[in-house]
């Protein structure tokens, strides 16, 4: 929800006014996508572990049940596939949508003539990236 962030950046008519600038994108979907996936595969494995280890005797009997947990299993691999792919693209629309490039070209203080904006620092994308490799 980038557009709730705002930033000040100085006007230069009146420098001690301050002009607020919203960055544009609503990115959280896939986030969410891939973070309700994982807590109900996490609640599904361990689901799985209890029938496993406790009615061991009726998932060895019954026939349509391991075959139940195989689709199962299946529908939960490929929702991960979807939703990790899901996550690496919102995250290339967030890492987009805050390259300090793109910041500046927005900024109208950096447009005028002589004026030179440039980015004190790259943000760092490491762990984001690591999350989606994951």
């Amino acid at each position: 929800r980038l557009y709730q962030i705002p930033f000040g950046m100085p006007n230069c008519e009146d420098e001690s006014e301050l002009r607020t600038l919203y960055l544009i994108g609503d990115f959280s979907a896939p986030a969410e996508f891939f973070v309700t996936l994982g807590v109900f595969s996490f609640l599904y494995s361990m689901a799985a572990l209890v029938l496993y280890l406790r009615f061991h005797s009726l998932y060895t009997e019954n026939t349509k049940l391991p075959f139940t947990d195989f689709c199962v299993t299946v529908c939960f691999a490929f929702f991960w596939l979807v939703a990790a792919a899901a996550w690496g693209k919102g995250l290339s629309d967030v890492k987009a949508a805050t390259r300090p490039s793109t910041l500046i070209s927005a900024m109208g203080v950096c447009q005028g003539d002589g004026v030179v904006c440039n980015a004190g620092t790259t943000p760092a994308m490491g762990l984001a990236n690591i999350s989606v490799v994951r």
